[in-house]
């Protein structure tokens, strides 16, 4: 049985490189020859992972179709691919309402084995029929590794229903704060400001669009008023799990605004809401969780047509050897952005 190279996490100190056979398929089954896979936010949420581990992580999944099952109609070897772990089952009633990432088959069904970083990746279930976007040949496989990212922004961007000329404040810019502020950015927002206690961070989150830059430990709500006409934030995006995160957030919104939840604190981690002020002052708090098909869709189009540059974002390449440096990097977040793992890469 021919074998293959797989990232196996332990924790974010102990990711090992080791060996399992390449997955056998079945006839509605496609195996993937994963070209890039990057390192998520979330994949160094140690408090999320330790419980699995140990585990083949990767979700922000390219590569060339390599075999398909027998009964598998709309892909074929050689196809460049997108391919997404989880997908919402379509007939439910959060389904059929708008809610497709609360929907149970979405949150608790995996169809990748082992994970996106291994060097083949075995694809099957509802992700074969309704996860799959052939790649346009403009665009590269490190660029389509952000379809997913970028999916799960443009849905927060839904959610808050972002208007021109609104006043946007992200509180945290790591990638999904990039995102954001791009994405505000091409959305025609009046004003972006952005925060992190990280200076790389903050200079990047300058060069890709925001307006004003803040430094997390100052004064958040008193320094948005100084640079927007005395005027608090219309949208607030949370991208930090930090609970301080969340007090600047309630402190930093207008009146008629809305808080976006885009990250939350660990569990057990709580905070304590007077909501007197924010009935009065009708303001709304929004949450928002992965991304569906026709938004990872917008995603790829927003790449393809440069409206969203992504490849910019990338600070780190490595081979699925060096994936340990790669959690590394990712986990301290000096001067990373976003490290891809190219488990092919020789």
């Amino acid at each position: 049985m021919k074998k293959m190279k797989v990232g196996m996490y332990y924790n974010n100190k102990d990711v090992r490189v080791e060996e399992m056979p390449i997955p056998e398929i079945g006839p509605f089954d496609i195996l993937v020859k994963v070209m890039a896979c990057g390192i998520c936010g979330s994949d160094i949420m140690e408090w999320y992972r330790i419980k699995k581990a140990p585990i083949v992580l990767g979700h922000e999944v390219t590569g060339e179709i390599v075999k398909a099952g027998e009964n598998v109609e709309k892909y074929k070897e050689k196809d460049r691919v997108f391919v997404t772990h989880h997908v919402p089952c379509l007939t439910c009633h959060y389904c059929l309402t708008g809610h497709e990432t609360a929907c149970e088959i979405f949150q608790t069904k995996n169809n990748f084995y082992p994970g996106g970083f291994s060097q083949y990746l075995k694809v099957s279930g509802k992700s074969v029929e309704i996860g799959i976007i052939k790649l346009p040949d403009e665009v590269s496989y490190e660029e389509g590794s952000f379809i997913e990212p970028l999916g799960t922004v443009i849905r927060g961007i839904r959610k808050i229903e972002l208007k021109p000329a609104e006043t946007v404040l992200v509180l945290g810019s790591g990638i999904a704060g990039l995102l954001y502020i791009k994405l505000a950015k091409a959305f025609s927002a009046g004003k972006i400001i952005a925060t992190d206690i990280n200076d790389y961070r903050l200079k990047m989150a300058k060069k890709f669009g925001a307006d004003d830059v803040f430094h997390a430990s100052e004064n958040i709500p008193s320094l948005v008023k100084k640079v927007n006409d005395g005027r608090l934030a219309d949208k607030v995006i949370i991208c930090s799990g930090a609970l301080s995160c969340v007090k600047q957030a309630l402190e930093s919104v207008d009146k008629g605004g809305t808080i976006l939840f885009f990250a939350v604190p660990p569990p057990g981690e709580t905070v304590n809401i007077d909501f007197n002020p924010y009935w009065r002052n009708d303001i709304s708090f929004k949450t928002t969780y992965g991304a569906t098909l026709s938004d990872n869709n917008l995603a790829l189009e927003l790449i393809r047509k440069k409206i969203i540059v992504v490849d910019d974002l990338i600070t780190d390449r490595l081979p699925l050897d060096e994936i340990q440096k790669g959690f590394k990097l990712a986990s301290e977040g000096k001067e990373t952005i976003k490290v891809i793992i190219n488990p092919n890469l020789q």
